[in-house]
């Protein structure tokens, strides 16, 4: 018999295959859906890359050089110890969510999350067979999941996913907020998944690591964002003591290992750092631009974009159909979007995901094509 797929399509996806099929076709196209830097891996990453393809035919391995320097990471960053044996290197954030949810969850567990939340979640929960639990977080909340809403969810869920730089609105849980969760799970015995990917890009100042408020808590972490390695698929997992030893097996029975080469050159990169910094200033520029440029586009309902590199933004006034209302900027102005309906499948109807990741001349030009657009719409609305 067959049996309905509970895993639903990245609609961004398909926008994005239109996108492409435009430019071979001779479209100038600005790619603003993915959430991807524009830059590449730092020189000095790249170069001990091309050492490393000269010399090492490469294995299955996992870098203890490297491991140690994330542990570092974590010390310098956020003052929290981290012994290099619970950090497990894995092929980017994805394999590493995987690995969490298989390691600490069991079929029918239920996982709560915020809704508006990267897409991944609620698919991945579904697929493995477990029960996403979708927490409505709008602009009284700041579109994040607070520890009052933790409190309120009735049963208490087994496991609750966290991001903070959050995808797609950008928000930030702050310290306090973060303690006060971390409180919550630990009073109701919820098992903490946070996703630190985006840890680095914030123009608030420092982040929090849940770590720093829930030691058995498991982290996400990927070299794609901060480090600009999208493709190099090299990520990690800092497992807690009791569940090391069922992610380790997960790992080598369901991926091996991580890249070799992407563990060299991830080493090289942490220590790059003059020349991620100057992404993030390429980012805030980026950032100022559109908050800038947004209210003449007649945008002035978004999530603040504390961090990562997103605009979340409410087109209610437009649509109730964010899917053809990209598609239609897209074809009209060579500017793709994301919908809102991946990240949130009630009320993602009328939202868009600017991502200003992309170069800072293609966001200017960006805003030149879409901003007459976007008054046109704005100005035709009343009449229709």
């Amino acid at each position: 018999m067959n049996r309905p797929d509970p895993v639903e399509p990245f609609h961004a996806i398909a926008l994005s295959r239109l996108s492409r099929r435009l430019e071979a076709e001779g479209r100038s196209i600005i790619h603003m859906e993915f959430g991807q830097p524009s830059t590449g891996a730092p020189a000095a990453a790249i170069a001990r890359a091309a050492e490393v393809l000269a010399s090492d035919p490469g294995s299955y391995w996992e870098s203890e050089p490297l491991k140690s320097r994330i542990a570092q990471l974590y010390a310098t960053r956020h003052g929290v110890s981290v012994a290099p044996e619970r950090i497990i290197l894995t092929c980017g954030a994805s394999p590493a969510l995987v690995l969490a949810l298989t390691s600490a969850f069991r079929p029918g567990d239920s996982i709560a999350m915020a809704r508006p939340g990267y897409v991944a979640y609620r698919n991945n929960v579904r697929a493995l067979g477990m029960e996403p639990v979708e927490i409505a977080c709008g602009p009284d909340s700041r579109y994040q999941i607070t520890a009052a809403h933790i409190a309120a969810i009735e049963p208490a869920p087994a496991g609750i996913i966290i991001a903070s730089p959050a995808n797609p609105t950008g928000t930030i849980i702050p310290a306090d907020e973060m303690a006060a969760i971390a409180r919550v799970c630990r009073e109701r015995g919820i098992r903490i998944i946070s996703d630190e990917i985006y840890h680095g890009l914030s123009f608030i100042g420092p982040v929090a690591s849940a770590l720093e408020h829930a030691p058995d808590a498991i982290i996400v972490n990927s070299f794609s964002k901060y480090f600009s390695m999208v493709g190099w698929r090299l990520g990690w997992l800092v497992a807690p003591e009791d569940l090391l030893d069922a992610a380790r097996a997960r790992m080598g029975n369901l991926f091996l290992t991580a890249p070799t080469l992407s563990q060299h050159a991830g080493l090289a990169a942490m220590d790059c750092t003059a020349e991620l910094e100057g992404h993030i200033a390429r980012y805030a520029a980026n950032r100022q631009l559109m908050l800038d440029a947004l209210p003449a586009m007649g945008l002035t309902r978004i999530a603040p974009p504390d961090g990562a590199f997103y605009i979340w933004a409410d087109v209610a006034h437009l649509t109730s159909d964010a899917m053809a209302l990209a598609e239609q900027l897209l074809r009209d102005t060579g500017v793709a979007t994301a919908p809102g309906f991946d990240f949130d499948p009630v009320e993602g109807h009328h939202f868009l995901r600017f991502s200003f990741a992309v170069d800072t001349p293609l966001v200017q030009e960006a805003i030149a094509r879409m901003t007459p657009w976007f008054r046109a719409l704005t100005e035709a609305r009343p009449a229709a």
